[in-house]
């Protein structure tokens, strides 16, 4: 996503040219859903969240979209024991910061968000409030026949309901940062910060991703009274109702040994892991 074109033409990588690479994204895929409107409308309704980490000169720049979260994970030298810190900011329409943000921007519209079957959702149809996609929540023009009606607004709509604009922050990297775990809101459903950490930190490199992924599942089952071994005997489609998507990267940071050149950054990348379910 982060287009090198884009870094070269403001010298570097920043927070401004990684929001660039996200307008460029989005317009992309826009552009995209206005062609095959007449043939597939259903891609109109078609969105992901987009989580997004860039190591470059010492620094580690993160911008999220959506409900997907990124925890670093830090020894203190203290205390020697590996820290959880949160790096990424969340838009997901459960949290009250989020609706509040929501009604501001759409101070008329009551219904701007729902709360059904105790679950808030924009419009009473999705819970983030940024999303690459989602183009019927942001063009009335693909809010409209030939649309699905499930997807479609009772009324039309004059200003965008969802933003792809993502929160972006920058941090610089530490001799005791460890690792950084990426990962969909399906993980953080069923683990905290500390817990997800704490799983990487006790376990070899190798497989990580993988650990993380079943102990998500695990607590899910556990939530639902039945055994991790007859919660992956259902069918995906359903395992929906239980648990949702769960997406993990793991990246391992060592800044002491041999360098590798990232973005001119002496660091190395140790070991990634990834995995979904």
């Amino acid at each position: 996503m982060c287009d090198p074109g884009l870094a070269a033409e403001h010298q570097g990588v920043s927070e401004h040219v990684i929001k660039r690479a996200y307008s460029a994204t989005e317009e992309s895929f826009l552009s995209l859903v206005k062609k095959q409107w007449l043939s597939k409308p259903q891609i109109a309704s078609t969105g992901t969240c987009c989580l997004v980490g860039v190591i470059c000169n010492g620094m580690i720049y993160i911008a999220n979209s959506g409900d997907s979260r990124v925890v670093l994970g830090r020894v203190e030298r203290a205390t020697r024991e590996t820290e959880a810190i949160q790096l990424s900011t969340e838009h997901n329409v459960n949290q009250e910061t989020v609706r509040d943000e929501l009604r501001s921007k759409h101070p008329f519209d009551s219904q701007i968000v729902v709360l059904r079957q105790n679950v808030w959702r924009v419009k009473g149809l999705i819970q983030v409030s940024r999303s690459i996609g989602d183009a019927y929540l942001k063009k009335a023009e693909f809010n409209r026949d030939p649309l699905p009606a499930k997807y479609r607004l009772a009324e039309t709509f004059f200003r965008p309901i969802l933003s792809c604009e993502p929160s972006t922050s920058s941090h610089t990297l530490h001799p005791d940062d460890q690792f950084l775990i990426f990962a969909s809101d399906g993980l953080w459903e069923h683990l905290t910060n500390q817990e997800a950490v704490n799983i990487v930190n006790n376990n070899p490199p190798n497989g990580i991703a993988r650990r993380l992924v079943k102990a998500a599942l695990r607590e899910a089952a556990k939530k639902c009274e039945m055994r991790l071994s007859d919660l992956q005997k259902i069918e995906q489609g359903m395992r929906r109702h239980i648990h949702d998507d769960i997406t993990v990267i793991v990246v391992f940071l060592n800044s002491r040994t041999e360098n590798t050149s990232l973005c001119g950054s002496p660091l190395s990348i140790k070991g990634g892991a990834s995995a979904n379910s």
